[in-house]
């Protein structure tokens, strides 16, 4: 060993384990020893130790009590309790402070090798084999993506690309990273050809192989679950991507049980004005508009885009037959998140219960916007992490813990997700061009063809027609719109910012998961 591992033994008869220590260091370890609690503490705090092995029964200060206060000032250090006792309290005590391993007096050589392999070299070979794993995987996955495959295997496609993102960066092997991060983004542009072949065939009522989307996604996933006579609450996260749901469902799953964990298809404009309207009201956002002037807003008009989502939901279960007793809520605060925790209870009565959760979509509004935020978010993987972290100090946290004391139907849902953007595409419009980076409409779009995917009858992808000559431009993968005026300024200002609206993975597949009472 180059550096060498440093352990602290702690033991009232240190002397009879002589042999032990002299075949540890033989092996390349360095061994501290010590006859008593106490003076075990004191070497803890002048030597850089990795692990300390313990005996429970010490006299003067106990192993339990020499664990806690050891634990007390290096909650990081592994700990190994040696004890000649296997009585059930004793391990309980031990395992209650966070013991990481125990073994049995008398202890062979063997064993403490195999204890120190386990609790110091897991990490390290547990990343070896992960990144082992991903190389073997690299090329299945590359043929996939080089493939023609359809829709569900593109989400197969994604969900292991998740799956690997999340297991390799607890390898922190860089190197494997980097490798994955262009595997990932070729499969994003192949992804984007994809789409852009199939997407105006998807969305006719005629078409047959089409995925699941916005606006077929409740009556497909919700709607079955509302035959139960218990109540359904649908959590709809804003902005929820299904790498986040991925380090969120370990927390959940201590409370609920997922019994479907799928991925249906965002519409175009890959956004909540036209995503979750569609999602809610059960059809595309012309039809809405049709059918329901009153309840939409195109983007020229003033005022808040989504303020009409309950009267969509209640017309799409009208138009189903399903005439049950519904709620709506939206959470834009802390305060209100509070307020309807307190108000579960008088939510039981009712069939459907719909939360609009906001918190997610305002974190990557304000990670553009402030730099401390930018900061703590500085990668996808942090993103997560800052995802995560506020889950579990929320009161949408506290609405799954009420729930998972209650006999219903839960399922969580977003109506987009949301792609790091780090190439800008040059795109020209008129005063009235909407201000979207990820899609433009207008009447008077400069661009490059070959750098767009272009909508020019919005008509076909039933999207509303401002006027005659509108059409839509999307960006793909991770570019983002820029406008010449003041050029420099504006990509700075939003490189590697989160944005949605357009085409990739990120944006378009999108969670929808059901949880049951365990």
């Amino acid at each position: 060993m180059t550096d060498k591992i440093c352990i602290l033994w702690a033991d009232d008869e240190i002397d009879l384990l002589k042999p032990h220590v002299m075949f540890l260091t033989a092996k390349g370890y360095n061994v501290i020893t010590s006859n008593s609690g106490g003076e075990a503490i004191d070497l803890l705090k002048t030597n850089d130790v990795d692990i300390i092995f313990l005996d429970e029964q010490m006299p003067g200060l106990s192993g339990i009590e020499t664990l806690i206060q050891m634990k007390n000032t290096n909650p990081s250090i592994p700990v190994v309790m040696i004890t000649k006792s296997e009585e059930e309290s004793i391990m309980e005590d031990a395992i209650g402070s966070k013991i990481s391993d125990y073994l049995i007096k008398p202890v062979n050589p063997n064993q403490i090798l195999l204890c120190l392999k386990k609790n110091l070299d897991t990490k390290r070979l547990v990343g070896e084999k992960t990144s082992h794993s991903y190389q073997q995987e690299f090329r299945k996955i590359s043929m996939e993506v080089s493939g023609r495959i359809n829709h569900s295997e593109w989400v197969d496609v994604y969900k292991k690309l998740v799956y690997w993102e999340l297991e390799l960066k607890k390898s922190q092997d860089e190197s494997i990273m980097e490798i994955l991060k262009m595997q990932k983004n070729e499969a994003n542009q192949q992804f984007c050809r994809y789409v852009e072949r199939n997407y105006l065939d998807w969305v006719k009522p005629t078409s047959n192989d089409k995925p699941i989307q916005s606006h077929t996604i409740l009556k497909e996933k919700l709607f079955p679950l509302l035959t139960d006579e218990k109540p359904t609450f649908l959590l709809v996260v804003d902005n929820l991507r299904y790498d986040q749901w991925k380090v969120l469902q370990p927390v959940i799953e201590e409370y609920l049980k997922v019994e479907t964990d799928d991925i249906y298809y965002s519409i175009l404009p890959s956004v909540t004005q036209y995503a979750r309207n569609a999602l809610f009201a059960g059809l595309m956002p012309s039809e809405i508009s049709k059918k329901y002037p009153q309840l939409w807003l195109d983007e020229d008009e003033e005022g808040t885009k989504n303020q009409f989502e309950p009267d969509l939901l209640n017309e799409n279960l009208r138009r189903f037959g399903k005439d049950i007793k519904t709620s709506y809520h939206k959470v834009l605060n802390l305060s209100f998140g509070r307020k309807l925790v307190d108000n579960l209870p008088n939510l039981m009565k009712n069939r459907l219960n719909v939360i609009v959760y906001n918190f997610v979509d305002m974190l990557s509004h304000a990670r553009t916007e402030m730099d401390i935020i930018r900061e703590l978010a500085d990668d996808e993987s942090a993103y997560r992490s800052l995802t995560l972290s506020w889950f579990e100090h929320s009161p949408l946290f506290d609405i799954i813990k009420f729930l998972s004391e209650k006999n219903v139907n839960v399922a969580i849902t977003s109506d987009h997700g949301s792609i790091r953007v780090n190439n800008p595409i040059k795109v020209k419009g008129d005063k009235n061009t909407s201000t979207n980076l990820r899609y433009k409409i207008g009447k008077m779009l400069d661009y490059n063809e070959k750098e767009v995917f272009v909508i020019k009858n919005p008509t076909e992808a039933f999207l509303p027609k401002l006027n005659v000559t509108s059409s839509y431009i999307f960006s793909r993968s991770n570019d983002f719109f820029a406008y010449p005026n003041n050029y420099n300024y504006y990509v700075s200002y939003y490189l590697n910012t989160f944005q949605h609206g357009g085409i990739s993975m990120e944006e378009m597949l999108i969670p929808f998961i059901v949880l049951r009472n365990k």
